[in-house]
């Protein structure tokens, strides 16, 4: 489990507002429906994100990081993973989501992330120009997973990822990935990660990694005073990252004169 019900999110070094938040019920293409909870913010960059959540699903902290997104001008939406399995219902620390884990499945994912990725599309969602998403351990994975999805992203975040998940997919991977890791994480060697960083760089695959020496698997938690600089760091590379690359995306396609 990464995070417990007493976890909250880091504060986002720029603040602005937001204007609604709401719990959804969205549909993925092949008729899942699934948890998802939605921010719209106030001063809106173009940027929206879809929040990936560890194995227990839709739970508060990813609720409240929703907020802070759209507090730091991105639009937000998280998700579920087990509609399919548990349907809708509470992700508390009650809630025993090993089961539904396994019954996970790479395309199912997928597809719940492409309803989320139309959610921020519509006009509901933000009409946002460039999608994101970020994940956070199992989420951290798949999140890397959806640069070879074919959602059109505009990039990809994972903390605490394990590079075995998604190794098989970096020759198809298409938008740039954000890795935020945690130096002193017992759940994936460091080696594993610089091995990753060396595959995707001999594969041509646009990618930064961030080392936070000495911070522990779910370090991003501001529950934890310890890990703030580690925390205040993340969100920097963060909103950096989704800047550039929406700024990126909005450019306009360059053209070849006869």
């Amino acid at each position: 489990m990464c995070y417990s019900d007493s976890a909250r999110p880091p504060l986002p070094p720029i603040r602005g507002g937001s204007t609604d938040h709401q719990d959804l019920t969205l549909t993925a293409a092949d008729g899942n429906r699934f948890m998802a909870y939605a921010a719209r913010a106030a001063q809106p960059t173009g940027a929206g994100m879809v929040i990936m959540p560890d194995v227990r699903g839709l739970h508060t902290f990813y609720k409240e990081l929703a907020r802070r997104f759209a507090e730091a001008g991105i639009d937000a939406v998280a998700i579920d993973y087990f509609g399919r399995t548990a349907g809708l219902g509470s992700r508390d620390e009650t809630f025993e989501h090993m089961p539904h884990v396994e019954k996970t499945t790479r395309d199912g994912i997928a597809a719940d992330v492409a309803a989320a990725v139309s959610f921020l599309r519509s006009a509901e969602g933000g009409r946002v120009r460039a999608v994101f998403t970020v994940g956070f351990c199992f989420g951290g994975a798949n999140s890397w997973a959806q640069s070879a999805a074919g959602h059109g992203l505009a990039g990809v975040i994972g903390f605490y990822g394990r590079p075995s998940r998604v190794r098989d997919l970096i020759p198809q991977m298409q938008t740039p990935l954000l890795l935020l890791l945690a130096g002193a994480d017992r759940a994936t060697p460091q080696d594993e990660f610089e091995r990753f960083d060396r595959e995707l760089t001999d594969a041509g695959v646009e990618h930064a990694m961030v080392v936070y020496p000495g911070a522990p698997h779910s370090f991003f938690d501001r529950t934890a005073p310890e890990h703030q600089d580690a925390a205040r760091d993340a969100w920097r590379q963060i909103l950096a990252f989704v800047d550039r690359e929406t700024r990126a995306k909005s450019q306009p396609a360059e053209t070849t004169r006869a």
